[in-house]
C-alpha cells in the first residue's frame, strides 16, 4: 500500500530511504477526512510517528506548492519533551523535506540560545523545541509566531509527566486561534483529554494501538533474580542477547554510575545517559552508540527519550519503572518501525508483585525465566565461534603460510584450543546466578533475601566485606594464598575483584576459592594447579596498578602501607567508584568512619529531568518545572 500524499518531494524522498509502505500511524493521518482537522493521536513509540505528523502537516504548510518559499517566520512548531527527541525529530523531517527547500531550526535547552535566536532571525520554516526553550524565545521575542498555521505535541503524556503544563498551555494559548493542532501520546490519560477538549478544535480522534497494549514487536521477558545479583543477572542477559546495541535502564544517576562502573569494570564498551551530562558529552555518547565504539548505554528514563537506533534489539530495566507508562516509553527504544526486539525486567522476589501489576496495566505479557546461565551463555560462545567470519570466511595467502608454520610446531587440537581461548578472552566473563523461582524455591529465595538485606560487615580484620567463600572444587584439593595491594578503604568489593583476578590470571572462576578483603589489603585462595600459571600471568598489570603476589594466609591484617596511591581499580574514580549496583558496603572518602548499619540505596537526586515519576520505590515526587 502506497503513501498517500501527492507531494512529489516527499514521496521521493520516502523512496530514497527505502520506505515502500506506511506504518499504520502514518496512514492513519492521512486518510479521507483528516485534512486540515485537528488531531488527537494514540500511537506507541517507535510506531513512526514523526514520519506521519511531518506528512500530516505538509499539505498544511505547503498548499498547492511543491517547494517552500523563502523562510521568514515559522509555520509549524513541533515541541518535544526533551533535547533528544526534539534533535531526533530535526533530523527525521530535514531528510523527509530535504527536496522542498525546507529551513529547520531546533530550540532546545543546553544548547548555546544565541546562536538559536540568530537562526531564527534569519528565517525558519519549521522550528522543533522543548517546551522551555520555546518559551523563552517566545517571551524574548526571538520567536514570531504570527503566522503559524500547524502545531504539534509529540509525546504529550510525558510532557505532563516531566511537568511541563504551564509551558505547554503558554504556548497553547500565545499561538494563533486558527492553527492546526496535532496531539501525539502513546497513552491517553484524563489530562491529555482535557488538554485536547481545551485547545483542539472538534479534533479526529486516531487510535492506532491503545496505549494499554504491549508493543507487538517487542518479546517481553521477566526475570527472576536474587535481590543481591541484579549486575550479575544484567551481565548475562546482556551477554546471551549479544545485540549491536543495548539499553540497561535505571531510577537515578546514581544507580547510572555505578551499574556503569561496573559493566565497564567487567569489559563491556558503554556509555551512559543522564541528566547530569551536559549536550556535547550527550552527543558524543550517541555517536558512541552509532558507530559501534560503545554497545551498551547505561541511562535513566527521560535521559534516553529520542534514542533511535537501528540496531538496538535489547532493552533491560536494572530497576523497576514506578509505572506502566514509563515501561512503555522504556521498551519502546526497541522493536521500532516494525524491527523487532526484547525488552527484559529483572524482578526481585519482593518486587514481584509491582511487576505484575505493572505489566497488567500496560497489557504486557511476559515470559517469565530465571537469568541466563553461565553455562549457557559459554555455550552459545561455542556456536558463535563456529560462526565467526574468521572460520567462514576464505583465508588470505599470508594466513595459510601463517598457518602452515603453526601447524609445524604445534598440534591442530592445540591450535583450535588456542583459538577459543583467544575468542574467549575478548568477552567478559559470564557469571553464576540463582534463580530463586516463584515456587517451591520461594523459601530459599526470601532467606537469601533476608540474609543480604540484614548482613553485617565485619570490621575487625577476620573476613570483612564481601567475603566469599570457596568453591567446594577448590577447597577440595590444596590450594596458595595471593595477596593483593588494595583493600576496604578502597572501595574493594568481589564484584569487581573476582573478574580482575580472571582477568590478571587468566583463569577461570571455578579456580578461585575464599576471597577475605581486609582494610588495606585483600588474600584469595587460588587452585594449586594452576597457582605457578596464575601467579606468571598477574604480574603484567594491564592499567589497573593493583600488585598481586603470593601471601601466607588469610591470618590478620597487612601492616600499614602508609598513604593509599596505586589501588585504584581503572574506571573508578575518586573514593566511590568500587560501589556494587545493588548491596553492598555503602563507599566513601579513604579515612570515613565505617558504621555497622547494611547499606540500602537511596533515590538520586529528585529533579523532573531524571526520575520523573517517583523515586526509586515508585514514590511520588514533587513536581518541579524542568529547565527546557
Amino acid at each position: 500500500m502506497p503513501f498517500r500524499t501527492a507531494i512529489t518531494p516527499l514521496v521521493r524522498a520516502l523512496s530514497e530511504r527505502g520506505y515502500e509502505e506506511p506504518t499504520p500511524v502514518q496512514d492513519a493521518v492521512l486518510e479521507e477526512g483528516t485534512a486540515e482537522r485537528d488531531l488527537l493521536v494514540s500511537a506507541q513509540t517507535g510506531s513512526g510517528k514523526t514520519i506521519a505528523y511531518g506528512l500530516a502537516i505538509a499539505a498544511t504548510l505547503l498548499g498547492e506548492d511543491e517547494r517552500f518559499a523563502p523562510a521568514g517566520a515559522p509555520m509549524a512548531l513541533i515541541v518535544a519533551p526533551t533535547r533528544e527527541l526534539a534533535i531526533q525529530v530535526t533530523a527525521e523531517l530535514t531528510w523527509l523535506y530535504a527536496h522542498c527547500g525546507a529551513e529547520i531550526v531546533t530550540c532546545v535547552g543546553g544548547m548555546d540560545p544565541r546562536a538559536e535566536r540568530r537562526k531564527l532571525e534569519r528565517g525558519a520554516h519549521i522550528v522543533v523545541g522543548t517546551p522551555g526553550r520555546l518559551r523563552d524565545h517566545l517571551e524574548r521575542g526571538a520567536l514570531k509566531i504570527g503566522d503559524l498555521k500547524a502545531l504539534v505535541l509529540d509525546e504529550a503524556d510525558e510532557m505532563l509527566n516531566l511537568g511541563f503544563r504551564e509551558d505547554l498551555e503558554f504556548l497553547l494559548e500565545a499561538t494563533p486561534a486558527e492553527r492546526r493542532t496535532l496531539l501525539f501520546s502513546a497513552t491517553l490519560p484524563k489530562t491529555i483529554m482535557a488538554m485536547a477538549k481545551r485547545y483542539q478544535r472538534g479534533a479526529m480522534r486516531i487510535e492506532v494501538a491503545k496505549g494499554t497494549t504491549g508493543h507487538v514487536d517487542i518479546e517481553y521477558r521477566a526475570i527472576r533474580i536474587a535481590p543481591n545479583e541484579v549486575e550479575h543477572a544484567i551481565v548475562n542477559v546482556l551477554r546471551e542477547a549479544d545485540s549491536p546495541s543495548a539499553i540497561v535502564f535505571c531510577n537515578t544517576r546514581e544507580s547510572v554510575r555505578h551499574l556503569s562502573s561496573g559493566l565497564a569494570e567487567r569489559g563491556f564498551s558503554v556509555v551512559t545517559l543522564s541528566g547530569e551530562l551536559g549536550q556535547a558529552e550527550r552527543n558524543q555518547a550517541m555517536q558512541a552508540l552509532r558507530d559501534g565504539r560503545a554497545r551498551v548505554c547505561v541511562a535513566t528514563d527521560v535521559a534516553a527519550r529520542g534514542l533511535d537506533l537501528p540496531s538496538l534489539n535489547l532493552v533491560i530495566h536494572a530497576e523497576l519503572p514506578s509505572d506502566a507508562e514509563t515501561l512503555q516509553h522504556r521498551s519502546g527504544r526497541t522493536g521500532r518501525a516494525g524491527r523487532k526486539g526484547v525488552s527484559a525486567l529483572l524482578v526481585p522476589i519482593s518486587r514481584r508483585r509491582k511487576a505484575e501489576r505493572l505489566m497488567a496495566e500496560a497489557g504486557i505479557r511476559a515470559v517469565w525465566s530465571g537469568a541466563p546461565s553461565a553455562e549457557t551463555i559459554r555455550r552459545l560462545d561455542e556456536e558463535r565461534l563456529l560462526s565467526d567470519p574468521l572460520l567462514t570466511e576464505p583465508a588470505g595467502e599470508e594466513d595459510l603460510t601463517a598457518a602452515k608454520r603453526l601447524l609445524e610446531t604445534r598440534s591442530p587440537e592445540d591450535l583450535a584450543a588456542a583459538l577459543a581461548r583467544l575468542y574467549r578472552a575478548r568477552l567478559p566473563a559470564p557469571e553464576d546466578v540463582f534463580d530463586p523461582g516463584f515456587g517451591p524455591d520461594l523459601k530459599v529465595a526470601r532467606e537469601r533475601e533476608y540474609a543480604a538485606k540484614g548482613r553485617r560487615h565485619d570490621r575487625d580484620g577476620d573476613g570483612g566485606q564481601g567475603e566469599r567463600g570457596g568453591r567446594d572444587q577448590v577447597r577440595g584439593g590444596p590450594v596458595v594464598w595471593f595477596h593483593m595491594d588494595v583493600g576496604r578503604r578502597n572501595n574493594a568489593d568481589p564484584k569487581w575483584i573476582l573478574p580482575l583476578i580472571c582477568r590478571r590470571g587468566k583463569i577461570t572462576r571455578q579456580e578461585i576459592g575464599a576471597i577475605k578483603i581486609y582494610d588495606r589489603e585483600t588474600k584469595f585462595e587460588i587452585a594449586e594447579s594452576v597457582a605457578k600459571k596464575f601467579a606468571a600471568a598477574a604480574e603484567v598489570s594491564d592499567g589497573d596498578d593493583i600488585t598481586i603476589s603470593f601471601a601466607d594466609g588469610p591470618a590478620g591484617d597487612a601492616p600499614p602501607r602508609g598513604k593509599f596511591g596505586k589501588g585504584k581499580p581503572a574506571g573508578k574514580p575518586g573514593g566511590k567508584g568500587g560501589k556494587p549496583f545493588a548491596g553492598g558496603r555503602k563507599p566513601g572518602g579513604f579515612d570515613e568512619p565505617r558504621g555497622k548499619k547494611p547499606f540500602h540505596r537511596k533515590g538520586g537526586r529528585p529533579d523532573g529531568a531524571d526520575a520523573p515519576s517517583g523515586g526509586p520505590q515508585g514514590k511520588p515526587r514533587k513536581e518541579r518545572r524542568p529547565k527546557g
